[in-house]
């Protein structure tokens, strides 16, 4: 059990539906297979995650519609626990496709609902009322539409005043607007890192000096760098820990990224330090590509991983 409540926000969730076919040929009907549907969206995702790797979190969540309904009850079935903001529109669906024939996957995201200003502000106003208080607060996942690119920042300032540590992990507009609002974490991608800094594009080998520029400008305390099969960086004022990957074979990378933020979160707040934290993000990032679909880390792979990590 965790010693210290973990929230995660999700503003754009979705239900996450795979399915294969025996090949992807253009205009011809194709047969599927049963589909496979999952909880989604990013903050979900680590609360899914923290959830299998034997700890516990609240899952904040805006959700509406039968799909809403659907998703309520697949968490429920995972014994997360959650907090829902009811919204007018319909929670999206996402789509995922394997072809058996390439072992191709093809990732179809269909876009969400706006939604309205009393719903996304309520999803910071439920963070007022939690017992207990969250000491760490994980925003994961893209705004939903409608939603203002600030809302982030937002989040950040609110946790900055309740004590808790904003770990953010996001894109575009709305990581520029949260960047420095007291933000504990980031875990940008390598194109987000280049984002960041006003780079067009850079070579992995600078990824170190950039990670070391965000920090400096104060854009956050740590900087967790994800690098795909080459693992992670983690980067603070004082120190800078990579963690390769460990050789597996990968089935899937969905997922992969939320893994790697709900070990390194869930490490933490166990009290673990940040090299020790980050090495166990990775051994669960990587555990999740050795699963098909839309499916997480799973506990067994990880503890079977971490010896194979320096």
């Amino acid at each position: 059990m965790i010693s210290k409540h973990i929230v995660t926000i999700t503003v754009n969730a979705a239900l996450d539906k795979t399915t294969e076919v025996d090949s992807l040929i253009p205009d011809k009907k194709l047969r599927c297979s049963d589909p496979k549907i999952d909880p989604g969206g990013g903050g979900i995702n680590v609360s899914r995650a923290i959830k299998k790797l034997g700890g516990d979190s609240t899952a904040i969540y805006m959700a509406g519609g039968s799909t809403g309904s659907c998703l309520k009850e697949l968490l429920e079935k995972e014994g997360v626990r959650q907090t829902i903001i009811t919204t007018k529109a319909a929670t999206r669906e996402n789509i995922m496709v394997e072809d058996k024939a390439t072992d191709n996957q093809y990732r179809f995201n269909l876009p969400g609902k706006p939604v309205t200003e009393e719903e996304y502000n309520r999803v910071i106003s439920e963070l007022d009322v939690l017992i207990p208080k969250p000491n760490f607060i994980v925003a994961s996942g893209s705004l939903a539409p409608g939603m203002p690119d600030d809302f982030y920042a937002k989040v950040a300032m609110k946790a900055k005043e309740m004590g808790a540590k904003f770990i953010l992990d996001t894109s575009g507009e709305a990581l520029k607007a949260a960047a420095g609002i007291g933000v504990y974490l980031l875990k940008p991608n390598y194109i987000e890192l280049c984002e960041l800094t006003g780079r067009d594009r850079a070579e992995l080998t600078d990824v170190k000096q950039l990670a070391r520029e965000i920090i400096a400008k104060g854009f956050c305390e740590i900087a967790v760098v994800s690098l795909g099969a080459k693992g992670a960086m983690l980067v603070n004022k004082d120190t800078i820990y990579q963690m390769n990957a460990p050789e597996i074979p990968r089935r899937s990378t969905v997922g992969a990224g939320d893994s790697l933020v709900a070990g390194i979160t869930y490490s933490l707040a166990m009290g673990k330090s940040l090299e020790e934290s980050l090495k166990f993000g990775v051994a669960c990032g990587s555990a999740a590509t050795m699963n098909t679909g839309t499916e997480l880390c799973k506990l067994e792979d990880v503890l079977r991983l971490l010896p194979l990590m320096p």
